[in-house]
């Protein structure tokens, strides 16, 4: 089959490469939808953490946000699975472990990271192979698109839920990427009042177009009480930011990765007596997104500004534009085309 490998920084070919085989409990997927993440370009940079931590080496087979069709499974897996639509969690954990045990695998010390850590390979190819309790089935109200749009939108969903915000609550995103967008989409649908930050004049005229009315650049900012601050961002500078804007006895929440060390004053989170929450993964929000994009509450496909072959990968890793894509923030790419 054909897959995506990124063999050092800034290097890449499609490769013909061996096909999967479903192993015991696991079962192969047919590939149709993966999203590119900020993940995958600090892969293809090789600023990624992981790889200078040990986690993960060249070559990489990356794509973690992903949806397609169950094609075999392996021993012990109720053979109803094939030919189910699904899409799966990227964390991985051993199962055995005390975190494991108590429902936080995706902070399993020991765990594989799909497309990402210990040489899981991605979805950028034509088959991946998964454990089955790591799929989740997608209901025909979401398509292919939607799909692979579960997992990031599972980190959005965590964050508003970490905001913890009331109806009318004024939310402040700091980031008008992928994941900025769809935690201002999930957080409006609960009734919150969203206001986002963001750097590039496209990016804030994207959000724009979504409907939101409070777009700003920093320097435009309005001195405003904010309940909660999701910083979403991948500025350094911001974290620090997000905690000086937050109301007292309100809440910060981190999901946003900078390449650089973020630096925060502890003592300003005591003395506003703030609660700051981190995000890691989707893994308990993929459930959540899934009902909330089958619904039609929350629907996220004007990101997507264009979805291309394999081919075109590389390019959409090094920055490049394609001609008659749209201005949304995620690049999406079926392995079949």
């Amino acid at each position: 089959m054909r897959a995506f490998v990124l063999t050092a920084p800034r290097e890449f070919e499609v490769q013909d490469v061996a096909p999967p085989t479903a192993a015991p409990e696991g079962a192969v997927i047919d590939v149709q939808r993966v999203g590119v993440c900020g993940t995958d370009v600090e892969f293809f940079t090789g600023e990624m953490a992981y790889l200078h931590e040990g986690h993960a080496r060249f070559p990489l087979r990356l794509g973690h946000e992903w949806m397609g069709t169950v094609a075999s499974v392996g021993d012990g897996v109720d053979p109803s699975w094939v030919g189910r639509r699904v899409t799966g969690d990227t964390m991985l954990g051993c199962g055995v472990c005390r975190r494991c045990l108590q429902g936080n695998q995706h902070v399993c010390e020991l765990r594989d990271e799909v497309g990402i850590r210990n040489g899981f390979s991605g979805a950028l190819a034509e088959q991946l192979a998964m454990p089955v309790s790591a799929l989740h089935a997608l209901p025909d109200t979401i398509d292919d698109a939607l799909g692979a749009l579960v997992e990031p939108g599972g980190n959005a969903i965590r964050s508003v839920w970490a905001a913890n915000l009331a109806p009318g609550d004024r939310l402040l995103v700091l980031g008008a990427g992928t994941i900025g967008l769809l935690v201002a989409l999930v957080a409006r649908a609960q009734g919150a009042e969203v206001h986002l930050m963001g750097r590039s004049a496209r990016s804030l005229e994207f959000a724009r177009g979504l409907g939101f009315e409070g777009v700003w650049t920093e320097a435009e900012l309005p001195e405003l009480p904010w309940d909660a601050v999701v910083e979403a961002s991948n500025a350094p500078s911001l974290p620090a930011k997000a905690l000086a804007l937050v109301e007292p006895a309100k809440r910060v929440v981190y999901i946003g990765l900078a390449g650089s060390p973020s630096l925060l004053d502890t003592r300003t989170i005591a003395l506003k007596d703030v609660t700051a929450v981190g995000i890691l993964s989707a893994s308990p929000g993929l459930a959540g997104t899934i009902d909330l994009y089958a619904s039609g509450t929350v629907d996220p496909r004007p990101l997507v500004a264009a979805t291309v072959g394999l081919d075109h990968v590389g390019a959409i890793l090094a920055g490049e534009t394609f001609d008659g894509a749209g201005d949304g923030p995620k690049m999406h790419v079926d392995p079949r085309i």
